[in-house]
């Protein structure tokens, strides 16, 4: 975290709760942060606002909605073409309640927020992640065993099924892809429970803790070397330590279903847009 060594680091939905935090503090200790959003709005202002943080690192932003393969596609395209190298992932956006869950590809928006396009947008940066860099995956005390048919879009779920099963789908898929890989280190980690996020709120309907300790958990994550060895770890902030996920995650054949799932829903989607394309 010193200035001296600044690190460029992207993070994905750095327009709200842990991920504006996150950004707020990283900019403010002097690194060059990529701030990725939904909303041109919001992201235009956290940019301002993080440029003229005095003694603040450089600020660039970058539009995408995550629920669309191609805006993920297009958003690993923008940052390769300004960049090299990059230090850090941090896959951070995430999707609770929404009063449209079904995405326009037949698929839960939860599913595909929250575990396959982190998946899709980490496969394209892995070139400028080299075997240096880190990922860091917002995964989620709240974890349940992956129903495949719910993540290839076959089986709807409520909202709490959804999201605990997508993100363990997450922490499946970082410890499947960091035991398959010699770098970069990528790590899954629950940042605290029911922290005051948006997303907590609404989902919820509570204020929440403080939401600067998932920032600060995200951060040490991302740049001491106390991670530096704990790829395919997890690391469960509410006990503050690397913990066990949910067991499924330990079990290298489901393991691999689950991005076996997630590969086959990437490539039907791939040539779902070809064949679009074909006829227009």
């Amino acid at each position: 975290m010193s200035k001296i060594m600044p690190k460029k680091i992207l993070i994905t939905g750095a327009t709200d709760g842990i991920g504006l935090a996150t950004a707020r503090m990283l900019v403010s200790q002097g690194h060059h942060v990529l701030l990725h959003g939904r909303n041109p709005l919001k992201l235009k202002e956290a940019e301002n606002v993080f440029s003229a943080l005095p003694e603040g690192g450089m600020v660039e932003s970058y539009g995408a909605d995550l629920s669309r393969m191609a805006d993920v596609e297009a958003l690993a395209q923008a940052v390769a073409a300004k960049h090299t190298q990059l230090d850090v992932l941090i896959n951070n956006a995430g999707v609770y309640s929404t009063p449209d869950p079904v995405t326009p590809d037949g698929l839960d928006v939860r599913f595909v927020v929250n575990a396959i396009a982190p998946y899709l947008l980490t496969q394209r940066l892995l070139p400028l992640l080299g075997s240096s860099g880190r990922v860091i995956n917002l995964s989620s005390a709240a974890q349940s065993t992956v129903n495949p048919k719910a993540l290839a879009g076959k089986v709807s779920l409520s909202d709490g099924a959804a999201y605990a099963q997508s993100k363990l789908a997450l922490t499946m898929w970082s410890r499947s892809l960091a035991l398959s890989l010699e770098g970069p280190v990528i790590i899954a980690v629950n940042p605290g429970s029911m922290l005051g996020s948006k997303m907590v709120k609404e989902a919820f309907g509570v204020a929440g803790g403080d939401i600067r300790i998932g920032a600060e958990i995200l951060i040490r994550a991302a740049l001491t070397d106390e991670f530096a060895a704990a790829s395919g770890q997890y690391f469960d902030n509410d006990s503050g330590q690397f913990a066990s996920p949910h067991p499924d995650a330990l079990d290298p054949q489901k393991s691999q279903k689950v991005v076996q799932v997630i590969e086959t829903v990437l490539a039907d989607m791939m040539q779902s847009s070809q064949d679009k394309y074909i006829d227009l």
